[in-house]
């Protein structure tokens, strides 16, 4: 098997080491977070109401699903303190 080495700033190893189970190679990592992730155009594929996207609106709805997500987390947080200070 051929290998190459790469270079990955302390962030994405750090990442990519959090994504890493026990006994896994990090290129099985790479290889299972690659194929669980995708990318817009993949999704495009199997979402017909989707397929006429444009990569505008793409990260126009991407953007607002993570402020969304953001906004949760917050709160969820807010709740969780409310809970453990009561």
């Amino acid at each position: 098997m051929a290998v190459k080495t790469i270079t990955v700033t302390e962030e994405a190893y750090m990442a990519l080491a959090s994504d890493k189970e026990k006994d896994e190679s990090f290129s099985e990592v790479i290889l299972r977070t690659h194929k669980r992730k995708g990318t817009v155009g993949a999704l495009s594929k199997f979402i017909g109401a989707w397929s006429d996207m444009s990569d505008e609106t793409a990260e126009k709805l991407h953007r607002h699903i993570e402020e969304v997500r953001k906004r949760a987390g917050k709160q969820r947080r807010k709740e969780l303190m409310r809970h453990l200070t009561a």
